[in-house]
Formats: C-alpha cells, sequence, structure tokens
C-alpha cells in the first residue's frame, strides 16, 4: 500500500494560452455553480467535488481496510486525484455545462488509472457493476408489480376514486380498544375483495361490517 501512495500522480501544467480555470486548482469542497451534474433519472443538480472525494475513499477503505485509509497519505492522495478528475472535466466544458453522472465515474477510473492506483480503480469498477446489476433489479421488481386498478365509488350522486388511506383509517379507528388480536389490514383486504367498480359508499361500510364478521367467524 505504501509503495502506491508514494505513486507521484501526474498533473498537467497549464500552457501560457490556456484558461485561468484549467490551471487553478480546485479543492474537493470547492463548489462549483456553472456545471452541474445529469443525475440517473434525469434530475438536474450542483456539481459537488467533494462527492468524487467520497467515492474515491470508500474505493479505498475497501481495498486498505479504515485504518489504512484514514492515514493523512491517503487522503492527500484522494484530494489530488478528485482536483484531477475536476480539471479534466472543467476542461471538457470551459465555459460552464452539465456533465452525465457516468461521464463524471468514467473520469472517476481514468485518474486512478492514471494515478497507478490500479488495485483500488478495481475496486471502484467492481462498485459500479453493482450498483448497476442492483439498480437493474430494482427496476425489474417494479415492473413485476401491477400497479392496482383504481377503484370508483359514488358517493352521493358523484363517481370519485376510492379513497384507501380513508377506508384504511376508519377501520383502524373502529379496532381501537379491542385487542392486540384484531388488526385491520385482514379487514380492509377482504372488504376490499367484494367491492367492485361504481359500488355506492354506504356498500363499502357494509362490507367492512361484513368483512369483519367474516374473519370472527373463522377466527372467534
Amino acid at each position: 500500500m505504501q509503495a502506491a501512495l508514494n505513486t507521484p500522480v501526474t498533473t498537467h501544467t497549464a500552457t501560457a494560452d490556456a484558461p485561468a480555470s484549467h490551471a487553478a486548482p480546485v479543492a474537493a469542497t470547492q463548489s462549483l455553480p456553472h456545471y452541474q451534474i445529469i443525475r440517473r433519472n434525469g434530475a438536474v443538480v450542483p456539481f459537488e467535488p467533494q462527492k468524487i472525494a467520497v467515492a474515491m475513499m470508500k474505493a479505498f477503505l475497501a481495498v486498505h481496510g479504515t485504518q489504512g485509509a484514514a492515514s493523512a497519505s491517503v487522503r492527500e492522495v484522494v484530494d489530488t486525484l478528485t482536483q484531477n478528475v475536476v480539471r479534466a472535466l472543467v476542461r471538457s466544458r470551459p465555459a460552464g455545462g452539465t456533465f452525465h453522472i457516468e461521464d463524471v465515474q468514467d473520469q472517476v477510473e481514468l485518474g486512478l488509472m492514471r494515478g497507478e492506483h490500479h488495485e483500488i480503480a478495481r475496486a471502484y469498477v467492481l462498485y459500479r457493476e453493482r450498483r448497476t446489476q442492483e439498480r437493474a433489479r430494482q427496476t425489474e421488481q417494479q415492473a413485476a408489480v401491477p400497479a392496482a386498478p383504481v377503484l370508483h365509488v359514488l358517493d352521493g350522486d358523484k363517481r370519485v376514486a376510492l379513497d384507501l388511506n380513508r377506508l384504511q383509517g376508519l377501520i383502524e379507528s373502529a379496532c381501537v380498544n379491542l385487542g392486540a388480536d384484531i388488526k385491520a389490514d385482514p379487514i380492509v383486504a377482504e372488504t376490499m375483495r367484494n367491492l367492485y367498480d361504481g359500488v355506492p359508499m354506504d356498500e363499502v361500510y357494509k362490507a367492512s361490517i361484513l368483512a369483519a364478521r367474516t374473519l370472527i367467524e373463522k377466527d372467534p
């Protein structure tokens, strides 16, 4: 580890005709108001170099453990690498602009490789792959769950969507002080099973009473 930490990190010297923003070091805690990040969900958020430093530190933690990554030499390396990554990003858009989160992470990988922190770079790549797989699984799970159909009721002369939260609250209130074994959820589920689209609201209340009776008969 010590050899890796002592490896000099190559920095680029600004040429005479390069914009000043390219040559100036960028602190990890410095905000860059003219730059923004496009997240995977399309949201646009401020560009915070500190988050790059945090991601790199996590990669060092994964390889060297808490004690090794907490050393001053590691923090110095992370700060230098963060500056290199930010400079590379800013150089590509000197007038300001947006970066996609994937482009930022690509630059982090490149910065680690150029700094010859190959083991850290591999840990970072594996982390990105795990996160990609987790997001894919979450998307599949969400797609597999069918959206609950909207049930409409007749409230007076109006056809409105059933307020399930209100129905749940009414049944929970009715179950208060009836004992710990009396749960509202089974009554709500049984009530919903016996409803149909366009049912009058009075019938909804009757259905909840019948649901409670049915459950009592099953498990008195």
